[in-house]
């Protein structure tokens, strides 16, 4: 069964990146986000790391921390869930 955080993730990466035609169900939560089926590139990840500082607090400091981080939807919610700053929402 999907998270919430799982949930909330697909609807701000479709936002952020415009991905036409993407719907929240389309998201496979094992599946490559980078480099995937999503068409998700370099200048992507860095509006992603971006949005998941400024929303979540959390900081992906260097390139091959963030290859591990977005690897797929799950890495990405599991990374933001050990590392979130407690007092954002």
């Amino acid at each position: 069964m999907e998270d919430e955080l799982m949930e909330e993730l697909k609807g701000k990466l479709i936002a952020l990146l415009n991905l036409q035609d993407v719907q929240p169900e389309d998201f496979d939560p094992d599946a490559r986000l980078v480099g995937g089926d999503l068409g998700i590139d370099s200048i992507d990840v860095l509006e992603m790391v971006v949005m998941v500082e400024k929303d979540y607090g959390v900081t992906i400091n260097n390139q091959e921390m963030g290859q591990q981080v977005f690897a797929s939807l799950r890495q990405l919610a599991d990374y933001i869930r050990r590392h979130r700053v407690a007092d954002l929402p």
